[in-house]
């Protein structure tokens, strides 16, 4: 089993659900995040000063699937988060050694 966690901008959270149900994947966490790579936040002004915001409203999305499904998720991923601009994100995949459900004691790809 793999881990995916792809990093967004948020206003594409909604397409790249979308495309992730389309693959067949029924469970995701998402949560808010900051930060930034090249795109180095922008510079603001506000009734006075000039001040840097430097780090970015972002989405983070984990799921966690077989690894015969990793590629296509992973499509769907790029296909519905890409904007072809500064900033649109990143996929991070890595292996996972084992999942339990809590509720039913399940385990491996049961509890996914």
């Amino acid at each position: 089993m793999k881990k995916i966690e792809a990093i967004i901008k948020p206003f594409k959270l909604d397409e790249v659900k979308e495309a992730l149900q389309e693959v067949g994947l029924q469970g995701i966490t998402v949560m808010e995040a900051k930060g930034f790579g090249r795109q180095k936040g922008h510079s603001e002004q506000h009734r006075g000063p000039e001040y840097v915001v430097d780090f970015l409203p972002k989405m983070k999305i984990e799921v966690v699937c077989e690894d015969r499904v990793v590629e296509r998720a992973v499509e769907a991923i790029i296909s519905a988060a890409k904007t072809g601009r500064i900033g649109d994100g990143k996929i991070f995949i890595s292996t996972i050694e084992e999942v339990i459900r809590i509720r039913t004691g399940e385990t491996a790809e049961a509890a996914v």
